[in-house]
Parts: C-alpha cells; structure tokens; sequence
C-alpha cells in the first residue's frame, strides 16, 4: 500500500520501510517485532488515507483519533485490548520519532499522545513443590527424556525465556565454570550462573543423549529434537505442555512459567533485584520489580494461610 502526501514527498510506504530497517540494522529488532510494527504503521496508513490526511501533516488530533477508533471497535471488528493500544502507541511514537531524528518532521505529534494504562497481571508462579513435579516428570534413560530434563533443570536455574533456550550453542555452556551466555530481545547478551543440578542434568544429557540424537550431522544448537536438527519454540512448548500434564500441571503453565518463577523463587531468597534484572536481561528495573509484587502476594498467601488469627475479626 502507497499512500501519497504531497508532490515531491517520498511516499508513506517509503517512510516505513526506512523505519523498519532503521529498527532491524540499529536497533536490532526481532521479524517479530518487525512484522509488528510494520502491521501497525499500515494500518495507520488506511487511517490516515480515509480521513484525507498525510503522515508528515497528522498531529495529536489525528493520532488520538486513530487510536480511539480502534479502542471503540467497529462493525467487523472487537475493540482493540489495553496491550494492543499500548504496542501502537509506542509504534506510532518511535516512528515519528524517528521522521523527526532524520530531519523529516520538525514537531513530534506523539509529544502529548497517551494510550490506556495497561492493567497489571500478576504471572502464574510454580511453588517448589510444584517445580520438583515438573522436573521429575521426564521419565526413563531415553536419549528425549535425558534432554528434556537437562532443558527443564535450565530453563529453572537460569530464567530463560523459550527464544533463548532453543537458541543456545554448545560453546554458551561452561560446566566447568557452572556459568552460560544467553543472547535475549535485540541480541543482547548477558551471563548468567548454572546451578549444581542443572549441570549435572547438562553433563548426563551431552555424554550420554545429545550423540544419540546428532548422530553425524554437525549441529552447533545445544538442545536438538529427535532427527538431530535444532528444537524450535514449537517443539519446546509441546515438550514443557506434555511434562505439565504428566505433573498434574496442565493449564498451569507454559514454558515462561519457569522464568517468572525462576525470578520470584530468587526474590524469596533474598536475591538482589539489580543481580535479578542482570540474569533476566531486562533494560529496565521497573520490569524486574513486578516480582516484588509477585512476592508480596505469595507472603501474604501464606500468611493468611498459617497464621491462626489472621482471619479471626477484632475482639470488642
């Protein structure tokens, strides 16, 4: 879709793709993220070309309006969700951002634009009982149950999300040291320390079942499916879903339930939160400090589970 603005001016496709490649060769974004981003900013091409209005001529006006359209739904269409609005808002913010960083624009109509505030949820959490359960449920000495287990243990001890576990490398695992390197959003790198029995799950998995499953095929990904080739999200999620339901966790959990208990099970330990934010990879500590929440609400659970007058009224 080419939708022109005046004579002269590059078109607004044109803009896009300029911002899309900004974002993949600078900034180092995910085809996810990409493709996102790409959806948005041609949906808000339509926008603009119904109401007869240009992307370097659009102000607050235009912007609000786009957004409370989809806020509002349509005849076809179910109101966009809190999180759908945050994301393109914050699209439509870098992109014009970027117009005016490259000289394009000289106003940024996004100064003043604010989306709905997004609803906090708390993430579902594994107590310890509950985790032994999953770890245990990779049953027998086959070469798949020797991986999954070494692939649980780690996703634990580590915080991993699903992208960066199956994009692990054999040269990211240093068992000796009992230390790896994970690459998380925008390629980012950081280390994280391997506690004891994920390495000894690691150990057994490398001598004794990822050979097996390789055979002559030269695979650098650590963890590999059944043919030897590198697992994919795909097949890591059906491997995490069918050990929940083997735990009697189904509907419990999928394979971030592990990061976010991993970061809650530290917090109760007395973990600090700046070394938490560095093992989570996040930016932002403000992302790390929802599991401080996370740990209140288990405390006050326990609490008022435990304690014999927690819930007895005040005496008159």
């Amino acid at each position: 879709m080419a939708i022109a603005t005046t004579a002269g001016e590059r078109t607004f496709q044109h803009h896009v793709l300029d911002f899309l490649a900004y974002l993949e060769l600078e900034r180092g974004l995910s085809r996810n993220t990409l493709g996102a981003y790409r959806t948005d900013l041609m949906q808000f091409g339509l926008y603009l070309e119904e109401s007869d209005s240009s992307v370097l001529e659009a102000g607050h006006t235009e912007l609000a309006g786009f957004l409370d359209q989809l806020a509002g739904g349509g005849p076809d269409r179910a109101p966009a969700a809190a999180a759908t609005l945050q994301r393109k808002t914050a699209c439509l913010r870098s992109f014009y951002r970027h117009l005016r960083r490259e000289g394009i624009i000289n106003h940024d109509p996004t100064a003043d634009l604010r989306a709905p505030r997004k609803p906090r949820r708390l993430p579902k959490v594994l107590s310890r009982d509950q985790v032994s359960l999953l770890l245990a449920a990779p049953q027998g000495n086959s070469s798949g149950a020797k991986r999954d287990r070494a692939m649980l243990e780690l996703m634990y001890a580590c915080g991993l999300r699903a992208s960066e576990a199956t994009g692990l490398l054999i040269g990211d695992i240093d068992l000796d040291e009992g230390v790896m390197r994970a690459r998380g959003k925008g390629s980012k790198e950081r280390l994280i320390p391997v506690g004891s029995a994920a390495v000894a799950a690691l150990r057994i998995y490398l001598d004794e079942a990822r050979p097996k499953l390789v055979g002559i095929r030269d695979e650098e990904h650590l963890f590999v499916n059944q043919r030897g080739g590198a697992l994919t999200r795909q097949g890591l999620y059906k491997v995490v879903q069918g050990h929940a339901r083997a735990a009697g966790l189904a509907g419990l959990m999928s394979p971030h339930t592990l990061r976010h208990t991993f970061a809650t099970h530290l917090l109760a330990g007395g973990c600090d939160l700046r070394a938490l934010q560095e093992m989570l990879g996040h930016a932002d500590i403000a992302t790390t400090q929802i599991y401080t929440h996370l740990s209140a609400e288990r405390l006050k659970d326990q609490y008022f589970g435990a304690h014999p007058r927690a819930t007895i009224g005040h005496a008159a």
